[in-house]
This record gives structure tokens, sequence and C-alpha cells, in this order.
């Protein structure tokens, strides 16, 4: 078994094969000469700094020493903060995990580091290392699972966030999990979780819970916000930063709630949540953010005002909601609303389909960070074909209806979307005698796919019933 030399070790060796001095070295690594001496001879400990000059200098890669540097000056040496983190933030920036993963494991044994490896995690969450930041969050939730702290709940946030993806189920997964600690948070940051999950349910057609999380990020901005125009406060700014202006929360929780309302067929509350959030007059702020999100809200209010109609069964709003949207540059929403009043109407909207056709045919997913964009949109643009299918075969259209049908079902296995899948499914099976052969080929090679994936989640009993 071949014996991997110390740090020091090495270091001495490479020294005498370039026949190179100690000074010499030290300028080349741009350390004092007595640094290296004191390394050498093991009377100085090395700090990661010392150790990437080192390293550059003999011109091996940045992380060539990492595993004997734990094992070395972290394991075998009393543990020194001052020295251990400097090294996390460059396992992270260098890509190596296991190295971090190591360290870590031996600091949280000490109730003083979880605090300080929380800081680290924060930081570097930020920087966007968010397999590493989700390592620290986990292990530092762990440590303070029974405690009924903040910063256990801060940690939850930062693991929901991440952990949300495209997979609706294990984004199902996340939000129940997180959800139970939505109110140990701080005010403010209450404020952005609850509309992150808020839109996390509503991308999986959880009305019930959209709605109750809506309504309270309402109140609490209600709260929040008489609390920052209190004479008390009015010249302290919110100890947290928040994503949007904080007026936005309130006016966001009626949106939402007209949503819901609007969705389940509600339309006489729906209108009533619209007037109130199209009705702002009462914000105090007039700066150009303001009124940005202001003018947002003005718009959003006159579109749903139709849509409230249209859902309503007011079809004689449908020319004006139309001749309004085509000024529009995101319309795939409208025209999901439009196809549902078709479908659930009897309306004939060919023509209206022809004439936004061009931006159908080049819609592209939009990116964001943002949970609205990385969640609700996605589900609508597969709702969006799922009901053009319908449609489509319902008017006897049969080979153009079963392709918008394979794109939404294609789209829903993707997500992992259970609802949508369902739905598509009952579609394909309503219609299932005029399809062509080879789009049923296609229809059942991609169930199969999804039996077969889900099919090995499904788990035994071991002697119980």
């Amino acid at each position: 078994m071949e014996i991997t030399p110390t740090i020091r070790a090495e270091l001495e060796k490479y020294l005498k094969q370039q026949d190179l001095s100690k000074t010499e070295f030290g300028h080349i690594a741009g350390l004092n000469p007595g640094t290296v001496s004191g390394i050498v001879t093991g009377n100085r400990s090395i700090s990661v700094n010392q150790l990437d000059r080192i390293t550059l200098a003999m011109e091996r890669s940045a992380d060539h020493f990492y595993d004997r540097y734990v094992k070395e000056c972290i394991e075998e040496e009393p543990l020194n903060w001052r020295r251990i983190s400097p090294f996390l933030y460059r396992c992270v920036e260098l890509d190596r995990l296991d190295c971090l993963q190591r360290v870590v494991f031996l600091l949280l044994d000490n109730p003083i580091y979880p605090s300080l490896l929380f800081e680290v995690a924060e930081d570097i969450f930020k920087d966007g290392h968010n397999a590493a930041a989700a390592f620290l969050f986990k292990n530092v939730a762990e440590s303070e699972k029974h405690q009924h702290s903040e910063r256990l709940a801060v940690c939850q946030y930062r693991l929901f966030k991440l952990t949300i993806g495209k997979d609706q189920a294990i984004n199902l997964e996340a939000a129940n999990k997180f959800e139970p600690f939505v109110n140990r948070l701080g005010e403010m940051d209450q404020l952005d979780a609850l509309k992150d999950l808020a839109n996390v349910y509503r991308s999986l057609s959880q009305w019930d819970k959209v709605y109750r999380l809506a309504k309270e990020m309402g109140r609490l901005g209600q709260i929040q916000y008489a609390l920052a125009h209190s004479p008390k406060h009015k010249k302290q700014q919110p100890l947290k930063q928040l994503s949007r202006p904080l007026f936005v929360y309130i006016a966001y929780s009626d949106l939402m709630c007209a949503n819901v309302c609007d969705t389940k067929g509600d339309h006489a509350q729906a209108l009533e949540h619209l007037r109130t959030y199209r009705d702002l007059s009462w914000v105090k702020e007039k700066d150009s953010d303001t009124l940005h999100w202001i003018g947002l809200f003005q718009q959003w209010a006159k579109i749903n005002t139709y849509v409230n109609r249209l859902m309503s069964g007011d079809i004689s709003v449908l020319p004006d909601y139309v001749e309004y949207i085509a000024g529009e540059k995101e319309i795939f929403a409208e025209l999901l609303n439009i196809i549902e009043a078709a479908n659930r109407y009897n309306l004939d909207v060919d023509h209206i389909l022809q004439r936004f056709e061009p931006q159908i045919a080049a819609y592209q997913e939009p990116t964001s960070e943002d949970m609205y964009t990385q969640q609700v949109l996605p589900e609508e643009y597969i709702r969006f074909w799922y009901k053009l299918a319908k449609y489509s075969l319902n008017k006897g259209r049969y080979p153009y209806g079963f392709k918008c049908l394979i794109i939404a079902f294609e789209k829903a296995v993707t997500i992992n979307h259970v609802l949508l899948i369902s739905n598509c499914s009952g579609l394909f099976d309503r219609f299932r005698a005029y399809v062509a052969p080879e789009t049923l080929a296609q229809y059942e090679k991609m169930s199969q796919e999804v039996w077969e994936r889900n099919d090995q989640k499904d788990g035994f009993l071991l002697g119980g019933n």
C-alpha cells in the first residue's frame, strides 16, 4: 500500500528536486522565507492562502493538497475557525464538496459552529453555489431540529427554494415540508415565503392552499405597511430587504385570491378581490418603482375584468378582450382563457387562434429565478395545449388535436404533473378511436415510460397488512 507523503514532505522533496532554497522558493510563491522554513520544519501551521501559494508555485492543480490539508491541518489539530473558514470557501470555489463535507461533519459536533456554518451557507447561497449551500443548510437544520429558531426556519426556506424545480411531485413534497416553518421566519421573510409557497401550490392546482396562504400574506403585509408608516417607525427602514415594494404583497394577495375564485367558479367573489387590488389609492409611496407596480396592477385588473366577465358567461366581452391582448407581449394565459371559454360555452374561436398563430409558433419558455415564472408559466403552457387539444378534438380535427395533446402530455410528463398527466390520458382515451397508428404508438411509448418510472417508486409491506 502506497503511503501518501505529507504536505511538508512533498514540499521538501520538491525543493530538493528543483534545487531551490527556501528563500528562492519563497520569492516564487510570494511568501516570507521564514514562513517557508517554518512550514517545512513543521513549526508553523499552514493557512489556506499559504497552501494555495505553495501549490501554485509547485505548478500543481489548485486543490492538489486539499485532502491532505483536511487530515493534517484540521482533523489532527485543534479546531481553528480562522483557518477553517477560508478553506470552506475555497472548497466551494473549487467544487471540492467532498472536503467541505469532511470538515462540516467534524464541526457539527461542537455547538458553537452551526451558527458560523449558517453564515457561510448564506454567503455561498447568494453567490449561486447551490449544491454546497444545500448541503450546509441541510446539516445546520439537522443540528437545530429540536430548536424553535428562526435560523432553522431560514434553512428550511432556503432548502425549499433550492429544491423547487421541474418535477412537480418533488415540488409538492418540498412545499409540504417547508410550510410548517413559515411562521417561524421573521415578519419580512414570511411575506416572500408565503408568496413563493402560494405560487408553487398554484402550479399544482392546490387552490384551497393558495387562497389561505395568499390571505395570510395580505394580512401580514397590511400589518407591516401600517407599522412602516406609523409615526414611531416612519423613519426606520425594514430590517429585511423585500423582493418587491411592501404594498405589492397586499395587492398580490387579492390578485391571487381572485384567481382562485375564478378558477373555482365563484366569479362574484373574484370580482370583489379584483376591485380591491385595482384601487391602490391608499398607497403612500410615489417613487418610480411603486408607480411601475401600480401600473402593472391596473393592467392586470383590466385584463382580469375581461376574464371574469368571460368566464361568467358574458360572451359579448370577447371582441374587446381580444383587441386588448393583441397589444400585449405575453398572451398565452389570455389565449388559455379564451380556449377555456370556448370549451365551456361551445364557442368557435378559430379566427382568434389564426390571428395569434405566429405568436403561438414563436413561443419560448421564459427563464427566471422568480417562483411564478419557474412554476406557474410552464403549467399554464401545458394547460394551453391540453385545452387546445380538447377544443380541436371536439371539433373533429383529430390529427391536429392529437398533435396538441401529445405536446401537452410530453411536457406534463417532463415536469411530473400528476393532474395534467391524468387529464391528458383521459382525453386521449376518450378520442382513442380516431387516433392515427403512429400517434398511438408515440403516446403508448410515453405512457409506458411513465408507468415504469412510477412503478419503481412503489414499495411493499414487510410482514404487515
